[in-house]
Order: C-alpha cells, then structure tokens, then sequence
C-alpha cells in the first residue's frame, strides 16, 4: 500500500463517528410511523394534526441541508458537527418528554434542522478524509447507514412502541449521539472559521431558500390529504415555494454571495448523477412508505410484525456493502448503477400482482431484491458524481446531493401516495359497478336470498361485500403502485448508461 493510500486512525474515528450521525438523523425520517398512532392518542391529536409530527421534521430538514456548506465555512466542520449533535441529542429526549402536540411539532422542528447538517457532513468527511483509492469503501458505508437506518427505523420504532413505548424511540438516539459527539472531538481538528462570512451573507437568498424549501415540502406533504390544488392551502403554499425558489436560484447563480454552488449541476456528471440520486430517493423513500402502509392497511399486521418483515431488507445491504468496494474495482460504475436499478425493478415487480394472501411470504421476497439493487445505485452513484470534482466543492456537492435526494423522496412518496389512494377508488368502482341487489349472484349470497335493503341480515351482509371489494381494489392499486415503480426504476436503469465513467 502506499504512503497516499494509507488512513490514519484519526480520519478513520471521523469517519465513522460520522455515519453514526447520518445513521441517526436517517433513522429519525421513518422512526415515526410505527408510532404516530400511539403519540397521536398521547398528545390528544387527529391523524392531519398528527401528521404534522413527521412533516415538521422533514421540513427543516430539507431547508437546512443547503446551508451545511456554508454553515462550515463560517464557524467550522467540527462546530458544526458538535452542535449539531448536541442539540440533536438533547431535543431527542426532549421529544420522549413531550406533553402537548405543540411541544412536539416545535421538538421536531429543533430536531430536524440539527440533523440535517450530519448527513451531508458525513459524505464530506468521506469525500475529504479519505484517498481516491478507499473512496468507494467509504460510499458504501454511507450506503450502509443510509439503508440500515431506513430499514431499521419502522422495525425498531414498531418494536419499541409495542414493547415499552412510543418514548423510546426518541431515547433511542442516546448511544450514537453520544458516540457521535466523542468521536467529533477527538478526531477533527478545530478551525478557526470564517466569522466575517456572517456580515457578508446573502441573508435574503438563505431566506428565499429556507421558505420556498419549506414550503414545497409542506405541498409534498400535505397535498394528498388536502385533495392537492383543490386546497386554499396548497395553491398558496405553491406559490409561495415557486416564487421563493425562483429568487434562492436566481441569488446563487447570478448574486454576489452565492452560500451554496448550484453551478455544479452544470457539470455533466454531477448533474446527471444529482438527478438519479433524486429518482432514486424517490424509489427508496417512496417504496419505504408503500410496503409498511400495505402490511398494515391490507394485511392487518401490527407495529413489531411489519418490523420483523423488513429485518431481512436492512440485513441483505449489511451483507452486501463489504463487497461493494472490490465491485467497484472489477465492474464499470455505470454498469453497476444500471444493474441496481434493474435489480430493484424487479422487486418492484415481484409486488405487482399482489392477492389478499399476499403478505410477508410477498413483501419480504420483494424488499430483499430492492435490498440487493439498492446499494449498487447508492455507491457507484455517489462514487460518480464527485469523480473529479475539487475537494473544496465537496461541501457544497454532499449538500447538494443529500437535498435532491430527499426532495426526491418527498416527491415519490406523494406520487405513490396519490396513486393508491386514486387507484383504490378507479378498481372500487370498477368492481363495484355490476354488483346489484338484482344480480343473481349476489342474491345467492344474501340471507335467504332476501333483497329488501333495510333487512338488518342484508345491511350486514351488503357492508361484509362492501369490505371486500375494497379490500380487493386496495389490492389493485397496490399492485399498480408497485407495477409503476418497476418501469420508472426500469427507465432510469437505461438513462444511467448516459453516466461517464471517466
């Protein structure tokens, strides 16, 4: 090995203490929704109200990530990493102490913004601290935490909620925070910063960005529970977000004191990578959503049984990622992007054609393929995209391409979302449509065959055919959401053969 290949310990801690703050923060996207009902019955909220638990997060998650960059130009990595994660870890547990609804939206708000800096920070320690030649190795460990901590979430929140309770996923993040913060302080070297980058800053294009970030977010969010564009709501919240983001990219581009370097989008790779990573996060985060919602929905399973369903999709990738650095030495890159994503289509459609025995006997088939693909895409992706960028945009790169990534996932989610939602009304009525009171089939099935619809054994019997028409139309619009994703994730195993290798 040469001298230039070698890592020392110290860049090795910093590393690794920084997948530890990439796994937390990953982790606290999903670690919810086992739980929502719980706290919403804690807190005394309706599901909208409730909602807003997971969408406070995600707001000021998606509205800080652009500011990493500049946020370490300013007060320096290792400031920002420690405060990051002590005011992560300390609204943590002050989450599991809440007591209002209030509190919490406000916790989480505090808890999404000092996360978001620790995923693109973790990228840029790999980016910096590592030779070209271990690069790959550390992009998979960023794939391994990313993966494992969206597997792990729902598993490890439905576990605890029904286990002890909703409080401990909160507490959870105890251990790796604290982990996070000694590993920190002992390997990075503290900077003195850029403090005079304060006066200077573009306080309206941060502004711009911060709003119209946020306020897409909440339209991703909430679009589908407020029936989209029908919605006072949403057409304003839309506006807004069109007219602030027109102004932060405006500012960036053409300003004086751009914060964050958008023009890297304009190089070749960079920008066909960044729009795959999007499409990607689309795929992850959406399907993520899709498969716990179907168990839970369709199937009937329990917080802890949709965890143990998606133990094997964590674990396939744990097994998976020491391989991938030795992949990246024998295979082109691109090719093992295009294979991922062909790999993940078919997991996608292995759930196309799901039936009312479809449970985990489907959806843990399924995840495993998904498991397999998705590492090959994050890696070689991410190897990708920097490939030849200077190490001094590695800030700006990593922030870029986590915030494409989870704008993509906010996307793909409420595509999927609408979709089901959409499809399960087309295949009800479908369905439903020749079922009559004067169909002989049907009559066979009333009492006696009666047909007097205020019989209180015809009620029941009608409600009972109800339920299972749409548990059959849910069926369908599942399999139709599954069906869709297959032939996205098929398109973009195509569009990224375009990549470059060199």
């Amino acid at each position: 090995m040469s001298a230039e290949d070698k890592v020392s310990l110290r860049a090795w801690v910093a590393v690794i203490g920084g997948l530890f703050g990439c796994f937390m923060a990953g982790m606290n996207v999903h670690v919810t929704s086992a739980a929502l009902p719980e706290i919403e019955g804690a807190l005394g909220a309706s599901f909208e109200e409730g909602s807003w638990i997971s969408t406070a997060y995600l707001v000021a998650e998606i509205s800080m990530i652009p500011l990493t960059a500049w946020l370490v130009q300013v007060f320096s990595l290792r400031r920002v990493m420690l405060v990051g994660s002590a005011v992560f870890l300390v609204s943590s547990v002050s989450c599991a102490m809440a007591g209002s609804l209030e509190a919490m939206i406000a916790l989480r708000v505090i808890q999404g913004a000092s996360g978001a800096v620790l995923i693109p920070l973790s990228m840029q320690l790999i980016i910096t601290e590592l030779p070209a030649s271990r690069l790959a190795l550390g992009m998979a460990l960023f794939s391994l935490s990313n993966s494992v901590a969206q597997a792990a979430g729902p598993s490890i929140g439905g576990w605890l909620t029904d286990m002890y309770s909703w409080r401990w996923i909160f507490l959870l993040q105890l251990p790796p925070g604290v982990a996070l913060l000694a590993a920190v302080a002992w390997s990075i070297k503290g900077q003195a910063g850029d403090r005079a980058a304060l006066r200077r800053a573009d306080w309206l294009g941060i502004a711009a960005m911060a709003l119209g970030l946020g306020a897409l977010q909440v339209v991703l969010e909430e679009g589908g529970r407020k029936d989209w564009f029908e919605s006072r709501f949403i057409v304003g919240f839309s506006i807004v977000a069109v007219i602030a983001l027109a102004l932060f990219i405006q500012r960036q581009l053409w300003g004086e004191r751009p914060f964050i370097n958008l023009r890297l989008l304009g190089s070749y790779n960079f920008g066909v990578s960044s729009l795959a990573m999007a499409v990607f996060g689309a795929a992850t985060f959406g399907l993520v959503f899709l498969v716990p919602n179907y168990l839970s929905l369709v199937q009937g399973y329990s917080a802890s049984e949709i965890g143990k369903s998606l133990i094997a999709y964590g674990m396939v990738q744990l097994l998976l990622a020491p391989l991938l650095p030795r992949l990246m030495r024998w295979l082109n890159a691109k090719l093992l992007v295009a294979s991922g994503f062909a790999i993940m289509a078919l997991g996608c459609w292995l759930g196309s054609t799901l039936t009312v025995d479809s449970g985990s006997n489907v959806i843990i088939p399924s995840t495993v393929v998904r498991g397999i693909g998705q590492p090959l895409i994050m890696v070689a992706l991410s190897v990708l995209a920097v490939k030849g960028l200077d190490k001094a945009q590695a800030g700006s790169a990593s922030a870029l391409i986590s915030m494409l990534r989870n704008l993509g996932g906010a996307l793909g989610t409420a595509l999927l979302t609408q979709l089901v939602s959409q499809r399960e009304r087309f295949h009800s009525v479908r369905v439903g449509e020749g079922l009559t009171l004067f169909d002989g089939a049907l009559q066979q099935r009333l009492p006696g065959g009666m047909v007097d619809p205020q019989s209180p054994q015809v009620m029941q019997t009608l409600a009972l055919i109800d339920q299972s028409v749409r548990e059959q139309a849910y069926l369908m619009a599942y399999s139709d959401a599954f069906y869709l994703s297959c032939v996205a994730l098929l398109a973009c195993a195509a569009a990224s053969l375009l990549l470059r290798s060199r």
